[in-house]
């Protein structure tokens, strides 16, 4: 039992050992001037070059909405610009379809190469995230155009644009 209990913990180490080191998270460069208020001139320009563009879900460092000074990588669906800035929408693959409160603020987009997984996603329509190209860490898949459309559809449904 000791040799095969010891034989199964060096496993464990080696699987361990052996996975990929994870990814820097990469702040923005520049502070954060707060969540976009304003309507958006939505855009579908997906480019699988390497850079972000409107159209792609990328991952990147989203600001917490009670503390912009802290937050967290996670991927967001890019939807327009604001100047410099990238405008986004965070993505989630808990599902608020079960609780009405949420329900309004929160559109069901699918499952795509952007979760590892396949979880089911849905996008948060009632907050628009400025971001920062430079802290794009990782293009993660281009939404079908139905899919934005939908999802332009819901913003000024949400935004009364």
């Amino acid at each position: 039992m000791g040799a095969v209990a010891a034989t199964l913990g060096i496993l464990s180490r080696l699987r361990r050992s052996a996975k990929a080191p994870k990814q820097r998270l990469v702040r923005p460069r520049a502070p954060y001037p707060g969540d976009y208020e304003g309507r958006v001139s939505l855009e579908y320009q997906p480019h699988l070059d390497g850079a972000p563009d409107p159209g792609e879900i990328v991952w990147t460092w989203v600001p917490f909405e009670e503390d912009h000074s802290m937050g967290k990588d996670r991927p967001v669906l890019l939807i327009g610009r604001d100047g410099n800035w990238l405008l986004g929408l965070m993505l989630t693959s808990k599902d608020h379809d079960h609780d009405a409160r949420h329900r309004e603020r929160w559109l069901d987009i699918g499952t795509g190469p952007w979760d590892a997984k396949r979880r089911p996603s849905e996008v948060r329509l009632d907050r628009i995230i400025r971001i920062d190209p430079g802290a794009v860490r990782r293009e993660g898949a281009v939404v079908p155009r139905s899919t934005f459309d939908e999802v332009s559809r819901s913003l000024f449904r949400i935004h009364n644009w």
